[in-house]
């Protein structure tokens, strides 16, 4: 019976292991968004700084963001967004009720199911009760695991890709 109870043990070690390590860059990149959202927060924390660029995000996905953010979306920045791509808006209240669910790993590539409420602070009718949804792509990179991109959702149960929109502001022709 001992036997048995470590063979499964042993099984079972290595997918919570690795799961933790899929959560990992995801939860680097919500843990700054809650900061950011947090009540009294100035919204300061850069989830694309040169250090994230360099250890949280692929290769791929930190040199079009560098491209796309030669054509910054106002003045004084750097960011080509003007939004918060991860909330998918400019307004917003602390995050509530956070989830990461990883899928398995499919082609080499794990998507990590995001959901959160982040308009309850605008009163308690039920759109304001929602949650968002959006998706991370996370892949092994140099030995682990990084964010490869970032699926928001845009419509009902249709997503996004800031790849993609990165790779479009990319295309603009210098001012």
């Amino acid at each position: 019976m001992r036997r048995l109870a470590f063979f499964a043990f042993a099984l079972v070690l290595p997918l919570q292991a690795m799961a933790a390590d899929v959560l990992a860059p995801v939860k680097v990149v919500m843990d700054l968004t809650v900061a950011n959202w947090a009540a009294g927060s100035q919204g300061d924390k850069d989830l694309f700084s040169q250090e994230l660029l360099g250890s949280n995000y692929s290769r791929d996905f930190a040199e079009k963001y560098r491209a796309a953010s030669k054509f910054p979306a106002f003045e004084g920045s750097d960011s080509p967004f003007d939004y918060d791509v991860i909330v998918n808006g400019q307004d917003g209240c602390p995050l509530q009720e956070i989830s990461m669910v990883p899928a398995a790993p499919k082609d080499g590539v794990t998507d990590v199911d995001v959901k959160f409420k982040n308009t309850t602070c605008f009163g308690p009718e039920p759109e304001y009760q929602q949650f968002r949804e959006l998706h991370f792509s996370v892949i092994t990179e140099a030995g682990r695991e990084v964010v490869d991109d970032i699926h928001p959702e845009v419509d009902e149960g249709k997503f996004g890709s800031v790849k993609a929109d990165m790779v479009e502001i990319a295309k603009q022709t210098p001012q």
